[in-house]
């Protein structure tokens, strides 16, 4: 079983490439940390018991040896002197217990004997009860005998540390915490840019700093946005060009078809030649709408200029009514908005026969401006595909409605150059709603 599948099995497991390397670090280093604290727990052990069986085999000799040398009426005075902390010595046979066979016992004997020396023999018994422990049983040189009370114990911990526990625990957080995010940080922005990527807007470039793989991902990153932006302007000045350039012949077509004599073939020659001009100049408006953001933004009055554009329409005969109104000023370029609003405005007048533009805030505080038509509407799996260049709908809005698949696709073009968007939806009574989302200051 791989790696990936075994963790992918485990439950819950993060989603998140930051919660992932976080509990990754964390659990590894807590694992280490316990490790450690595990050794140092086992050498505190070890080291109790070494200073112990030290303790017992250099005090036992000393303490024997003034037992030895006292009067047997003067010893049950010495008894509390020669007591320490965990063993203590009678006088007497001691308790009944039952014979020790264990290894701690064998080495507790060895350090006895070591210290009181071979001249007695040691013995050693397990004392059963509520506080099980051990007794040493040896004889002085008068032949009275002496038991040693043994209650092996390590010194208590300090009460101290669970709290330093507590904090080497929030240190291993905050520490994996600041690792993950100051290395998935990078990440993060990079895929924000990649999101964010629009050849036809100036946004700032990455910063390439850091450390190498980062700086290096940076710099590739806006090589990439740069060959793209080359591309596209390349590609928009081919198609101006080309249109440009057809504007000529075009024309020289259309002089040598008006001298020709009259019949159904020159007017089928002129309304051909009429329908390509008029695609070449679509081209061209596409194209020069792909420069729209080198117009200087200033600040406008959205509700005068929306009443501006639809009194223009207003006396000129066209049937275009002015809906809801809104007091908001926004920083935009004036034409290229004046040209998105009136694509609309042309595109609902020739599919609904009339417009309706209104004006409202969203949630966020942005201008929207609907154009409200009772035209077919768009299938709603093609309301994104329209503002592609050249897309039309074959059914409802073909040739013969005069669609050249650009209209749209240049108010798209211009909204996102004036720092807007646009979007289109169906009405739930009939017909289509574009709307242009503008931020207000």
């Amino acid at each position: 079983m791989s790696a990936p599948s075994f963790l992918q099995r485990l439950r819950p497991w993060p989603r998140t490439l930051g919660a992932r390397l976080f509990l990754i670090l964390f659990v590894g280093l807590a694992l280490a940390y316990a490790l450690s604290f595990s050794v140092l727990l086992t050498e505190r052990d070890i080291s109790a018991k070494t200073v112990m069986l030290d303790t017992l085999e250099n005090d036992v000799a000393t303490s024997v040896a003034i037992l030895d040398r006292l009067p047997a009426k003067e010893r049950p005075d010495w008894l509390a002197r020669l007591s320490r902390g965990t063993y203590r010595f009678e006088l007497g046979p001691g308790q009944p217990g039952v014979p020790d066979t264990s290894h701690r016992g064998a080495e507790i004997v060895a350090s006895i004997r070591d210290g009181a020396g071979e001249r007695s023999a040691v013995t050693m018994a397990a004392i059963p009860g509520e506080s099980p422990h051990l007794q040493a049983h040896l004889t002085l040189r008068d032949g009275a005998p002496l038991t040693i009370d043994i209650h092996p114990a390590l010194a208590p911990l300090a009460s101290w540390l669970p709290y330093v526990l507590l904090v080497q625990l929030a240190l291993l957080v905050g520490c994996a915490w600041f690792a993950v995010r100051l290395a998935i940080r990078p990440l993060v922005g990079l895929a924000r840019a990649a999101d964010a990527l629009d050849p036809s807007r100036k946004a700032p470039r990455l910063a390439e700093t850091g450390p190498v793989e980062v700086a290096y991902a940076a710099v590739a990153f806006n090589a990439m946005r740069d060959r793209i932006s080359h591309y596209l302007e390349e590609r928009v000045q081919i198609l101006a060009a080309i249109s440009h350039d057809l504007q000529t012949p075009i024309t020289r077509m259309k002089l040598r078809a008006e001298v020709a004599e009259d019949g159904p073939i020159k007017d089928k020659l002129l309304q051909d030649l009429g329908e390509i001009e008029r695609l070449v100049r679509e081209g061209v408006a596409y194209a020069r709408s792909a420069h729209g953001n080198t117009e200087k933004p200033s600040r406008i009055d959205i509700a005068s200029f929306v009443e501006s554009l639809v009194f223009d329409y207003q006396d000129t005969g066209k049937a275009v009514t002015l809906g809801s109104r809104l007091q908001a000023t926004v920083l935009t370029r004036p034409h290229a908005l004046r040209r998105v609003l009136s694509n609309l405005v042309d595109n609902a007048l020739k599919f609904g026969d009339e417009a309706t533009v209104a004006m409202e805030k969203d949630d966020k505080g942005a201008v929207v401006i609907r154009i409200l038509d009772r035209g077919p509407g768009i299938p709603e799996h093609q309301l994104e595909a329209v503002l592609q260049p050249f897309f039309r709908l074959e059914q409802s809005r073909n040739r013969q409605t005069g669609g050249t698949g650009l209209g749209l696709a240049i108010a798209h073009q211009l909204a996102q150059a004036v720092g807007g968007s646009l979007r289109l939806r169906n009405r739930e009574d009939g017909g289509l709603s574009a709307e242009v989302t503008l931020n207000s200051l």
